[in-house]
């Protein structure tokens, strides 16, 4: 199985402008597919630390060089990493916001609603909460924020109750029982796009993604050099709103950070002026990287 395919590969390196003696980031290992890439561009001089929650991203890692070092963490502690290192100032950071192939396509893992396997989804075994959990023991209001706001079903206080009926008679605990529950919730097979985002919307609670998120980025400004470049890529609206208002208005919401005096506050210049997506070619070749979108910002 091969691990991971990587999105926008090219357009990612190229967007970090690498300089062959500078520092580097890849707070999203995966497969190495990014890693290797920077690698080759830098130095004996210059030095690459790759991060990844998940253990099975390091134990899959290949790259022995003495200028790379992997590292299994939350990404929302980097920068604790970073310092421990001796390393005050980087020069590029990338992450890659997607669920890697490996996760997808190991059943076991509970990320897919293919097969007969307990309902699971975390990225870490450090991580207590799993997606049973979350289905169970949720209270009606949290369960229908989390669908409402991380899948945008619109549908969702309808599911929830019904769900809830449901797990009071016997606890949801394969994604084979969830699917059947919800089939008989609407009265018909649901459609692979709505298990998509249902599944999108466990999984990130699950993980705690979008609070991890705001941390990571929010690090990245006192981490990053000037000119130093931040690439972000992303796979669902989410994700990709706070990235975009991060780089383009340092902050968010939808409106500009500003000081005391009412002032703009600007930590980031936009290279691309709209997300990069990826080619048709790349498209045909990896069908799953249709909702990524790349963004790329340098330090004021």
């Amino acid at each position: 199985m091969k691990y991971h395919v990587p999105v926008l590969l090219n357009e990612s390196i190229k967007g970090l402008s690498i300089k062959p003696e500078g520092i580097y980031v890849d707070l999203t290992f995966g497969g190495g597919g990014h890693s290797k890439l920077i690698l080759e561009k830098l130095s004996n001089k210059g030095k690459l630390f790759s991060f990844d929650t998940d253990i099975d991203a390091i134990k899959n890692n290949s790259i022995s060089q003495n200028n790379f070092e992997l590292i299994q963490s939350n990404f929302k502690f980097f920068d604790n990493h970073l310092k421990s290192k001796g390393i005050e100032k980087v020069d590029g950071i990338l992450a890659d916001l997607g669920i890697s192939s490996y996760q997808i396509d190991n059943l076991e893992r509970g990320f897919s609603y293919k097969g007969d396997y307990l309902l699971d989804m975390r990225m870490s075994n450090e991580i207590q909460l799993s997606a049973e959990d979350v289905i169970n023991d949720y209270e009606k209001s949290n369960l229908n924020n989390i669908l409402f706001n991380y899948g945008d079903i619109k549908n969702s206080r309808f599911i929830v109750e019904n769900l809830i009926n449901y797990r009071e008679k016997k606890r949801i605990k394969k994604n084979s029982d969830l699917i059947e529950i919800l089939n008989k919730i609407f009265g018909k097979k649901v459609p692979f796009k709505f298990l998509s985002k249902f599944y999108q919307a466990i999984r990130i609670e699950v993980n705690d993604e979008i609070n991890s998120l705001k941390e990571m980025l929010k690090k990245t400004i006192n981490q990053l050099n000037t000119n130093g470049r931040l690439v972000i890529l992303s796979y669902h609206s989410i994700e990709d709103r706070l990235v975009k208002n991060f780089i383009n208005k340092s902050s968010f919401l939808s409106d500009y950070k500003k000081d005391l005096y009412g002032n703009k506050v600007e930590f980031f210049k936009k290279i691309n002026k709209k997300p990069l997506t990826p080619s048709s070619e790349e498209l045909k070749e990896n069908p799953r990287s249709r909702s990524a979108k790349l963004r790329i910002g340098e330090k004021i």
